[in-house]
C-alpha cells in the first residue's frame, strides 16, 4: 500500500511499494542474471552454483519469515538454500519456501533454451514435503480441461476426451513428455490414439506452464518427474488456473517402506490444493497442500 499521504513534495521521489510477489520475481532475476555468463559453457555445477549464489542473496533482503522445505537437499550436502535453512530478513509473513535456482541446469550449460530460476512460496506449514520420494507421475492441463485430467484412466481415452472438449482432431492434440525410458509405453499409447508427443529433455517446470497457459501449443503434460518440480509446478499452476495431478512415485522398495513409515499415501492423487496426508500434529510442514502460493519465475 502506498502512504496515504506523500513523504515529500515530488511524486518522483516517493518510496516504491514493497509487494513480496514482486519481491520474489527480483529474487528469480538475480539467480537467472548470476547464471547466465555460464550459459553454453558446459558447466552445470558452476551454473547451479552461481544461480543458488544469487538467489540466495537476494533472499535475505526480503521482508519474511521463511523456512526453506524444498531447496538444494539437507545441509550436509547443500551449504546453501538446504531444506530447513531459515530465509528473509526475520519479518512476517511467516512462509514456507521451494526454490530451484537452475531449473535446467543441463539446458543451462548446452545453451538450450527452457532453463528457469524459480520459486514458490505458501503460508506457513502449507507446502508438501514429499520426503524421502524423489518422484511423483504428473498430469496438468489449462483451466477448460482440468476436470478431465486423471492418473488412472488409460491415456489414450483422456487424450480423446481433451478432443472432444477442444472440438478439435485428436491429431491436433499435443502432450508433453521428458523423454526417459520409463515414458516409452505411455508415449506409444499417445500415439496410437492419434495424437503428438512434444519430447522434452529437462525442464518439466517450464512443460507444466505450457500445459496451462493459454494460446499454448501444448495441451496436456503427463510423465513421471522430480516432486520439487512437482511441488513448483503446482504452485504456478495454482496462480496461472488448471490444474495439476500430483502421486509419489518410489522408485524401490526401500523407498516405498521409508515414505510407508513416513505416513505418506503412496496411492492418493493430490492436487495444487487439496491436503496430501494426515501426519501427527508434531510435523505441520509435511502435512498441507502440493502448494498453495505465489510463484516467480524468470528464464
Amino acid at each position: 500500500m502506498f502512504p496515504e499521504e506523500p513523504l515529500t513534495g515530488d511524486p518522483t521521489q516517493q518510496p516504491p511499494d514493497r509487494n513480496l510477489a514482486l519481491e520474489l520475481v527480483r529474487v528469480t532475476e538475480a539467480a537467472a542474471l548470476a547464471a547466465a555468463p555460464l550459459v553454453g559453457m558446459g558447466d552445470k555445477e558452476a551454473a547451479d552454483q552461481a544461480a543458488v549464489d544469487g538467489m540466495r542473496y537476494m533472499l535475505h533482503s526480503v521482508s519474511m519469515d521463511g523456512v526453506v522445505v524444498i531447496g538444494e537437499g539437507e545441509k550436509d550436502e547443500a551449504p546453501m538454500l538446504y531444506n530447513g535453512e531459515q530465509i528473509g530478513d526475520g519479518s512476517p509473513p511467516q512462509v514456507d519456501i521451494a526454490v530451484d535456482p537452475l531449473e535446467g541446469t543441463a539446458l543451462a550449460a548446452n545453451g538450450m533454451p527452457s532453463a528457469l530460476a524459480v520459486i514458490a512460496l505458501s503460508t506457513r506449514g502449507t507446502m508438501f514435503d514429499p520426503g524421502p520420494c524423489v518422484y511423483m507421475q504428473k498430469m496438468a492441463g489449462a483451466p477448460e480441461i482440468a476436470d478431465l485430467l486423471d492418473l488412472d484412466r488409460p491415456l489414450a481415452e483422456t487424450v480423446q476426451l481433451v478432443a472432444q472438449r477442444k472440438r478439435c482432431a485428436v491429431s491436433d492434440v499435443m502432450v508433453v513428455v521428458l523423454d526417459r525410458p520409463r515414458h516409452e509405453q505411455g508415449i506409444a499409447a499417445i500415439r496410437r490414439a492419434g495424437a503428438r508427443v512434444r519430447l522434452i529433455a529437462h525442464g518439466d517446470v517450464s512443460a507444466a506452464l505450457l500445459a496451462v497457459t493459454e494460446r499454448s501449443p501444448v495441451d496436456l503434460l503427463w510423465g513421471i518427474g522430480g516432486t520439487p518440480e512437482g511441488v513448483i509446478s503446482a504452485a504456478a499452476v495454482k496462480c496461472l488456473g488448471g490444474q495439476l495431478l500430483g502421486r509419489l512415485w518410489p522408485r524401490d522398495a526401500a523407498e516405498r517402506n521409508a515414505a510407508a513409515a513416513a505416513g505418506y499415501e503412496l496411492e492418493r492423487v493430490l492436487t495444487q490444493s487439496r491436503p496430501i496426508h494426515t501426519q501427527p500434529a508434531e510435523t505441520p510442514v509435511a502435512a498441507g497442500a502440493i502448494g498453495r502460493s505465489a510463484a516467480g519465475t524468470s528464464g
